[in-house]
């Protein structure tokens, strides 16, 4: 807070960091590489075993519903690697382009829809292998588990404190 007011994201980063835009920009791409990086390996070896299964001896004796769920589960955790993945294309495609804030934003935007699709992916998991090992009953709760689980540490846990820490004062440190 200045004697004006409170300072917005670009002025604390100045201040406190000692960091330009630019450089802001810069640690945020970096920052949320990292992040990437810790769930790409997850949601590319979890599409590799889904797409295994049509392959496997029991698969044909799935039920419809079975299969259904199979479809969601394949077709989101398809869909979250190729939105995990896609800042990398990105990145490629726009080098020397001088678009480091439009990377930035869409990657950030790739990577919230693909956690989105990860999570229903890692619902539809637990669902599909409970049901077929122990029963439908199983499936279902385990799917509500996980589903919960997923919800609440990624998207309930995260909104709560984004809302107990304010508003962002200055629409460019939106990346933050």
């Amino acid at each position: 807070m200045t004697a004006d007011g409170p300072l917005t994201g670009s002025d604390w980063n100045a201040r406190e960091r000692n960091e330009t835009e630019t450089e802001r920009l810069d640690r945020n791409w970096s920052s949320l590489l990292q992040e990437l990086r810790v769930v790409q390996t997850g949601i590319q070896l979890l599409t590799g075993f889904l797409l295994t299964l049509p392959f496997q001896a029991r698969f044909p004796e799935l039920e419809t519903y079975e299969q259904a769920v199979y479809l969601v589960t394949l077709g989101a955790s398809v869909t979250a690697t190729i939105l995990l993945v896609a800042p990398v294309a990105l990145h490629r495609i726009l080098f020397r382009r001088r678009a480091l804030r439009q990377l930035v934003d869409h990657a950030n935007r790739f990577a919230l829809a693909g956690f989105v699709l990860l999570g229903i992916a890692m619902s539809g998991v637990p669902l599909l292998i409970f049901d077929l090992v122990v029963g439908p009953t199983a499936g279902i709760i385990a799917c509500a588990v996980a589903a919960t689980l997923f919800v609440s540490v990624c998207l309930v846990l995260p909104v709560s404190l984004r809302r107990r820490l304010g508003p962002v004062n200055d629409r460019s440190d939106s990346t933050e």
